[in-house]
C-alpha cells in the first residue's frame, strides 16, 4: 500500500511540471522565434522481487538450505525525465521594417538539426536564436532587442552605420561600405542545446554543411511555433490525469486511515 502512496504522487508531481511547461509555453505564444517545449516521462528503474526462505532436509542433524523464489518486477512511478523544445519552423510575419529577419530551413542533412542566428552574450560568448527583431545600437551594430551583439561568420560584431543596409536569401548583408556573411549556424542535435533567457540557446554548433538549403528573408518575423488548441488539448488531459492520482492517492489513504483505526480496534 505504501508503494501506491509513491506511485500516485509521482504521477501527479510529473503532471504538475508538465503543466507549468505547457503554462509557458501558452504565455510565449506571441514571442517571435519561441520554439514550445516538451516534456518526456519516464518510469521509475523496475525492482525485482525475490522471496528469500529456508528449506529443512531431513537428514539426521536437521539440515537448512537458503532458498529463494522469484515474485516478478515493480514499478514505483513516473516522472519528467527532461523538456525538449520543438524546433519545427514557425510561420512567418511580414513587417517590412529592414532589421527584421528570419531564417527559412529547407532540406537538412540531418532531421534533428537546425540553423540559428549566432548572437553575443554578456559575458562575450557565443549563443544561438532563432529571434529575428533585431535593431541597431547607438553605435551602429546590429544587435538584438535585448542588446546582444549579432555576429558574422568569422565571430565578430557586425557594423551597418545605420539602417541602410540589404540581406541576400543567402545571408549576406549589404552596406554601402562593405559585405558580410551573417554567422548562420547550424547544430546537427538540436536536442542537444539548452535554453538560456531572452530566447538564447547554448551548444555546440559549426557551419552550414554543404547540402543544407535555407534563405534569409529579410522584413519578415518567425513567429512562435506553439500550437495554441493543441496545447490546450494538452493541459486539460495533463489536468485530468493529475486529478486521477489525486483520487487514487485519496484512496489510499481511507485505506490506511481504516487499517490503523479499525482493524487495530478490533485487534
Amino acid at each position: 500500500m505504501l508503494r501506491g502512496f509513491y506511485t500516485a504522487a509521482s504521477g501527479m508531481l510529473s503532471q504538475q511540471r508538465t503543466q507549468e511547461a505547457l503554462a509557458n509555453n501558452i504565455a510565449n505564444m506571441n514571442t517571435i522565434g519561441y520554439k514550445a517545449d516538451q516534456t518526456t516521462l519516464r518510469a521509475f528503474p523496475e525492482l525485482l522481487l525475490q522471496q528469500s526462505g529456508s528449506q529443512n532436509i531431513p537428514t539426521k542433524n536437521g539440515l537448512n538450505l537458503p532458498v529463494q523464489h522469484t515474485i516478478g518486477s515493480i514499478n514505483t512511478g513516473v516522472y519528467v525525465q527532461e523538456t525538449i523544445p520543438n524546433f519545427s519552423q514557425g510561420d512567418l510575419k511580414e513587417t517590412g521594417l529592414t532589421s527584421d529577419l528570419a531564417i527559412v530551413q529547407g532540406g537538412l542533412p540531418d532531421e534533428t538539426g537546425a540553423l540559428f542566428f549566432t548572437v553575443q552574450n554578456e559575458a562575450g560568448e557565443p549563443r544561438y536564436t532563432r529571434n529575428g527583431n533585431l535593431t541597431v545600437d547607438g553605435q551602429g551594430f546590429l544587435t538584438t532587442n535585448q542588446g546582444h551583439y549579432v555576429l558574422d561568420q568569422a565571430g565578430n560584431p557586425i557594423q551597418t552605420n545605420g539602417m541602410e543596409f540589404t540581406i541576400s536569401p543567402e545571408g549576406l548583408l549589404q552596406t554601402p561600405e562593405q559585405t558580410v556573411q551573417l554567422g548562420i549556424a547550424y547544430v546537427a542535435n538540436a536536442n542537444d542545446l539548452v535554453k538560456e533567457g531572452n530566447d538564447l540557446f547554448n551548444g555546440e554548433a559549426g557551419a552550414v554543411p554543404p547540402g543544407a538549403t535555407y534563405s534569409v528573408k529579410q522584413g519578415f518575423l518567425e513567429q512562435s511555433n506553439v500550437d495554441a488548441l493543441q496545447t490546450m488539448t494538452d493541459m486539460m488531459t495533463s489536468y485530468r490525469l493529475f486529478e486521477t492520482n489525486q483520487r487514487v492517492l485519496k484512496a489510499y489513504d481511507e485505506s490506511m486511515g481504516k487499517a490503523v483505526s479499525e482493524i487495530g480496534r478490533i485487534g
